[in-house]
């Protein structure tokens, strides 16, 4: 027969097995559903461009069609003042952030061109070094998990006041600086030290946490400040 030393021990193993698998099940569902939160905003962002090109398209069509028009009337004064509007939409259409880095160039137009369309006043200024101690991969993905909090942030603010995000990234006291600034609700649950919850319901903290390991992974510094209306992150990581 067996003691009752043994038996407690098998049930506690046995529970200790149930209590894994339940908590990994539960990981993976969250996993997955960031995944897909992912996929979705990714498509989103690919979509946008694509309606975008669609656009210029259009308007390029448009715009040959008036400009042989005044050829075919011979209205040179006319086609120049055409000319130089165009030269003027351009330049207000050339948006396109150019930060010396081709990976973050990438990820910052994806991310902008999203925000544009959500009626959110964004100022953006970002420049960094042609060589980089941290991983360009790990940089997109600050960077854009950022972003995406700053949008849904904003998204919480519907029908008030015109939402706005900061985005600064360059380089101060030798080391890359990151920090971006949005309009928030005026309270934020927080998670414990400089840390918040998100808008978007469970399973989504991921991109909190992801972004706090790799501050760690570079041994880098996160500050995040919470004031009414506004949040503020600031990065500063190792060149």
């Amino acid at each position: 027969m067996l003691t009752v030393g043994p038996i407690v021990l098998i049930l506690v193993l046995l529970v200790a097995i149930l209590v894994h698998r339940i908590t990994l099940h539960s990981v993976e569902k969250r996993l997955d559903n960031y995944q897909k939160d992912l996929l979705s905003k990714h498509y989103d962002e690919v979509q946008n461009i694509y309606q975008k090109m669609r656009g210029w398209r259009h308007d390029y069509h448009n715009h040959i069609q008036t400009m042989k028009a005044h050829l075919v009337l011979n209205q040179m004064d006319e086609l120049q003042n055409y000319l130089d509007m165009l030269d003027n939409d351009l330049e207000t259409v050339d948006t396109v952030m150019k930060t010396g880095n081709v990976k973050l160039d990438a990820i910052l137009n994806s991310k902008l061109s999203l925000i544009a369309n959500e009626n959110i006043k964004v100022n953006a200024k970002a420049q960094v070094p042609s060589v980089l101690s941290v991983s360009e991969v790990d940089l997109c993905i600050i960077i854009g998990n950022m972003l995406d909090n700053a949008l849904e942030s904003c998204r919480a603010l519907q029908g008030k006041e015109l939402p706005f995000i900061r985005i600064y990234i360059g380089v101060f006291k030798k080391q890359l600086y990151l920090s971006i600034t949005n309009s928030a609700p005026d309270k934020l649950k927080r998670m414990g030290t400089g840390r918040y919850l998100t808008t978007k319901g469970n399973g989504h903290g991921f991109g909190l946490k992801r972004i706090d390991g790799l501050i760690k992974k570079y041994d880098g510094y996160i500050n995040r400040q919470n004031e009414p209306g506004v949040f503020a992150t600031e990065i500063m990581l190792p060149l």
